[in-house]
Order: structure tokens, then sequence, then C-alpha cells
């Protein structure tokens, strides 16, 4: 019966998250669009934090419970999702041009949020509340570098506009409920997703940092994967690649600030060797769009094969 319920979770939880990404990306998309803000910006800080409540809501749940190793390997475990399986997807979906911005800023940035992660962890194999502050603090002042970015942008695209858009745009109630319906559906189906994997994967005995690793970080990584495809089917690529960046620098500056501050986090080896391959796929994907400035299908293949190495790898060992 409980293998039952399971699947139907499952399956409800992903009708959610497709409906709900759907919205969501409408809604964004509108947004961007009638404030005059690069769909880039929208894709780094609203589409990306509300694609990341699963991640937000299960590693803060489990750190508060004490199990520590998911509330890590989650976040590890989708930030890897994000870059290899999500990105990849959408380049297959779509050429993704990769901007300046994208090259010279975001994506380093993230990177350091990396390092820094592995840095903090590995000394004395734990995040404490000293270590969530400064995440914190640094998660505050992205943000507002992102606000002021979006400012000057608008204010640019406002001096420069001749005419009105010719796409009818969404008005900005119907945007607003977009948004926050689509949010909304994008959480439960993502929970419901991650309870129904949970007690199947559960019923074949695997170990909690495996689990968090894999089922969970897929599971909570839904929503960006969705949103990610569905924005590249909408031509809304800027939007897909600032939603994975923009997602694992609020998977570990909010996330993981916010569990180790609430309560101090342990480590385990195997999520310092977890945190060397997200920097070494992290790494990988810089120099594709360095070289190119655009991810194709033949990029994306080669992610989706490296993490289905990543994969086979972490199940074995």
């Amino acid at each position: 019966m409980e293998i039952v319920k399971a699947i139907a979770l499952l399956l409800v939880g992903f009708v959610f998250l497709l409906k709900g990404a759907d919205f969501f990306v409408d809604g964004s998309s509108a947004v961007a669009k009638k404030l005059k803000v690069p769909s880039l910006i929208i894709g780094l800080t609203i589409v990306a934090m509300g694609t990341s409540l699963p991640e937000l809501s299960v590693s803060i749940t489990a750190s508060m419970a004490n199990s520590n190793a998911l509330a890590v390997s989650n976040v590890i475990g989708s930030n890897i999702f994000n870059l290899m399986v999500v990105l990849g997807m959408s380049a297959l979906m779509a050429v993704i041009e990769v901007s300046e911005d994208v090259i010279k800023k975001d994506f380093p940035f993230s990177v350091v949020c990396a390092v820094l992660l592995l840095i903090l962890g590995y000394l004395g194999m734990e995040l404490g509340r000293l270590d969530g502050a400064i995440f914190l603090v640094i998660f505050v002042g992205f943000i507002l570098y992102q606000v002021m970015t979006a400012l000057r942008a608008r204010k640019a695209a406002l001096s420069a506009e001749n005419d009105e858009d010719e796409i009818k745009l969404l008005p900005m109630w119907r945007a607003a409920i977009y948004i926050v319906g689509g949010a909304a559906a994008v959480k439960f189906g993502g929970d419901w997703t991650v309870n129904g994997a949970k007690t199947l994967a559960a019923a074949f005995g695997l170990s909690e940092n495996l689990i968090g690793l894999t089922i969970v970080a897929m599971g909570t990584s839904l929503p960006e994967l969705v949103t990610s495809v569905v924005a590249a089917r909408k031509n809304e690529l800027d939007m897909a690649v600032g939603n994975v960046v923009g997602s694992n620098v609020f998977n570990i500056l909010m996330i993981l600030g916010l569990a180790s501050a609430l309560s101090p986090i342990g480590f385990i080896m195997e999520n310092v060797i977890d945190i060397c391959v997200l920097l070494g796929f992290s790494v990988l994907v810089w120099i594709f769009c360095a070289v190119k400035k655009k991810l194709g299908k033949l990029e994306g293949a080669a992610m989706l094969l490296a993490y289905a190495a990543y994969a086979v790898y972490i199940c074995l060992r």
C-alpha cells in the first residue's frame, strides 16, 4: 500500500511541477518585460529562489532534525544536478547563447561560493553558526548587487525605448498570480515528488547520504529542471541560465547558510569529495561557455554523460 501511495505522490507531484513551472516562467517573463529588467536577472533572483523552495524546505528540516548528511548532500547533489542535467537538457532543447556577464561575473561567483563551502566545511569538518552567518551576509550582498544591476538595466532600457513591445504582455496582477501560484505548485509538487521517491528508495535500504545525493537532490531539483527546460522552449534562454546559476548560489549561501546558522552541520569525507566533483564540473561548464559563448547539443550531451558517470560512481562507492 505504501508503494502505491509513493507512486501516486510521484505522479501528482510531477504534474504540479510541470504546470507550476509553466505559469512561473510566463509570469516571470511578463514581469521582466514590463519592468524592462533583463530576463537573466529575473532568472538569477525571482526564478532561482522560487525553484529552490524544495531544497530550502528539505535542508532546513533535515538540519533541525539532525539529519546533517541529508542537509549537505541535498545541496551538493542539487547543484551538480542543476549544472550538468538542467543546463545539459536545456542545451539539448535549444542552443543557449551565454552572455559576457554570466561568463565573467555570475558563473565565477558560483564557483567561488563552492570553493568557500569546501574550505569552511573542511576546516573542522562542519559548518558552524559563524560559517552560516558568513554565507548569509554574502548572500545579502549578492541580492543587493542584482537589484542595483536591474535598476541600471531598467534605466538604460527606458531611455532607449521607442515603441511599445509588440508582444501582448500579461497584466501585472495576473503575472503576480502566475508567479505566486506557480511557485506554490512547484514547491508542493517538489515536496510530494521527494516524499514519494524517499519512500521508494528507503524500501531498497539506501543510505541517507546516497538518498540525499540522488533521489532527494534530483527530486528537489525537478523545479529547476522543468523551469529551465520550459524557459528554453519558450526562448527565454537567459532565464534558463540565470535559473541554474542563481539556484546554485542560493542553495549554498542561503540554504546552507540558514541551516547551519540554526544548527551546526557536520561534514563527512564524502561531502568533501562531492564538492570537489562540483568544482570540477563547474570549471568544465565554465570552459564550455567561455570557448564558444554558447552551449549547444554537443556540450549538453557531454554534460549529461558526465553526470551519468558520476551517478554510477556514487551508487557504487
